[in-house]
């Protein structure tokens, strides 16, 4: 079996190989000559065999992603077939299904988790499309996903946008138990009770009922920074997590816990709180609580 994949980044890149060392090959296409297998996204196209072309594309989503299954839709031929890989919002799945259906080509869509770890560990994989390309594409799935049982690492979640929308699900959860961790961490820090902090966090990782890979990952960070001075506290979102509170209050379903570790990611990047400056402001109103003076400009 030959594939194509488009997208050779971080996680690209990884999973190429990962494919590889299964016996697939994989004709890989970046925009980085250092990278890339072929010269172009035509050349890719070509690489494959016709009417049976299984092209994986691994780039960021929106309007990235966008372009390419447009290229790929006038370069593809039918009988073929698209994974989307990418972090995608599951909202536009659809609509790349129902354009690349106008040429005869397939679409399945695949939420993708495991990070620069996965070439080693395998990825969890969430799936959407129709059965028969899924099954049609299972080589492919069953070489990246870790070893073991299928379902363990695997699901065909539902029809096309399911995959996506798993994926979304699992990074919302993901926010809420990085924060929960971190809090935990300050917790721990703030109190000269504990003097060995990240012994503590280590003795989590087996037995209790907190371990988790994450916790795992933070133990390391520890180990190879202690304090986390080097490291600075602001903290990106990667969209996801606000796609999955927008949901939440589309559906009406509560979910203050991951709400709450998206706002605190806006938090850690300001330089200081306006609204931490109107809560304090507002104690020394009503209540005639004492407040700290700005620091000097």
């Amino acid at each position: 079996m030959r594939i194509g994949l488009v997208g050779l980044g971080k996680m690209g890149a990884n999973m190429r190989e990962r494919i590889r060392r299964s016996g697939i090959e994989v004709v890989g296409y970046d925009r980085n000559p250092d990278v890339t297998d072929v010269p172009s996204l035509e050349a890719l196209v070509e690489a494959l065999p016709a009417g049976e072309r299984v092209v994986w594309v691994m780039v960021p989503s929106g309007a990235v992603t966008d372009a390419v299954i447009h290229d790929l839709a006038g370069l593809l031929t039918a009988g073929d077939l698209v994974i989307d890989g990418g972090n995608s919002y599951y909202q536009d799945d659809e609509p790349h299904a129902a354009l690349l259906r106008e040429h005869g080509i397939g679409f399945v869509d695949a939420g993708v988790s495991g990070g620069v770890w996965g070439l080693e560990n395998g990825y969890g994989l969430m799936v959407g499309g129709d059965a028969e390309l899924v099954e049609r594409a299972m080589p492919v799935f069953d070489a990246l996903r870790p070893e073991g049982e299928r379902a363990d690492g695997f699901v065909h979640a539902g029809t096309v946008g399911a995959g996506h929308y798993s994926k979304m699900v699992h990074n919302g959860i993901e926010y809420g138990l990085m924060q929960a961790y971190a809090e935990g961490y300050e917790l721990l820090a703030a109190k000269d009770l504990v003097t060995d902090v990240h012994g503590t966090m280590r003795a989590w990782t087996q037995g209790t009922v907190v371990r988790s890979w994450l916790l795992e990952l933070l133990v390391r960070a520890l180990e190879q920074d202690p304090g986390l001075a080097a490291i600075d506290d602001w903290v990106e979102d990667s969209g996801e997590g606000r796609w999955t509170v927008d949901e939440a209050i589309d559906l009406a379903v509560p979910a203050p816990v991951i709400s709450a570790a998206l706002f605190a990611r806006f938090a850690s990047r300001q330089g200081e709180s306006p609204a931490m400056k109107a809560v304090a402001a507002l104690r020394q109103q009503f209540g005639g609580h004492a407040v700290k003076p700005a620091p000097p400009a």
